[in-house]
């Protein structure tokens, strides 16, 4: 009797904790539908529309090679939004030149391996073309794959490079823009180390007391 007593006091004053916090409301939410989209909710979803041309139509995005005359030309027009850009999106500067060129054919950058069918000399070397002042070539020897690669490292200041290995001559041949007369970088000079960039002295080899013309 006394434990159902006490238990019916604190009954009384225990506190009755409500489920939730907030109470509950209905609310609505009137959506228009934007133009083109279709109520039905069972129907495919719109994807955006892709900057790809339709077969047959010429490409906005694509600029002829001959037509590139500056940098502004190298610019991309991006991809359309939602979608996934490619590199013909992008893709810039000297990365674009290179896709363009190649869309048309050029190797701009002139990637195909050196004549490997005969062996250069002092008089009639393998020529390397470059747009900088150093370049650096791979000699696997006559024929190829004769040796293990041997790169070689020519420069404006010392353009022709022999491999130690076959005795295989390269020679550089400088296709960047001319050297102005006077500039703020020094180039332009006369003799040797004209272009400015690797005037240092080498150090001397047996070559330079023998046959100073290897060097």
């Amino acid at each position: 009797m006394f434990l159902r007593r006490s238990a019916v006091g604190l009954s009384r004053q225990a506190v009755v904790k409500p489920i939730a916090a907030r109470t509950f409301t209905s609310s609505f939410l009137l959506r228009k539908p934007s133009p083109g989209s279709s109520t039905d909710p069972h129907a495919p979803k719109a994807t955006p529309q892709s900057t790809a041309p339709k077969p047959g139509e010429p490409d906005a995005r694509v600029k002829p090679f001959e037509e590139i005359q500056t940098e502004a030309d190298l610019l991309p027009p991006g991809a359309a939004p939602g979608t996934v850009p490619t590199d013909l999106d992008q893709a810039t500067g000297l990365e674009r030149l290179e896709i363009l060129g190649k869309m048309q054919g050029i190797d701009i950058f002139d990637m195909k391996p050196l004549d490997a069918s005969r062996k250069g000399t002092l008089d009639n070397p393998i020529v390397v073309r470059s747009f900088g002042d150093e370049q650096y070539a791979g000699c696997t020897g006559v024929p190829a794959d004769s040796h293990v690669t041997i790169w070689l490292t020519m420069s404006r200041d010392r353009p022709i490079e022999r491999c130690p290995e076959c005795g295989n001559v390269l020679k550089m041949e400088y296709l960047g823009p001319p050297d102005e007369a006077h500039d703020e970088h020094g180039h332009g000079g006369h003799g040797e180390h004209a272009d400015g960039a690797h005037n240092y002295v080498e150090p001397k080899t047996f070559a330079d007391f023998v046959r100073p013309e290897y060097r």
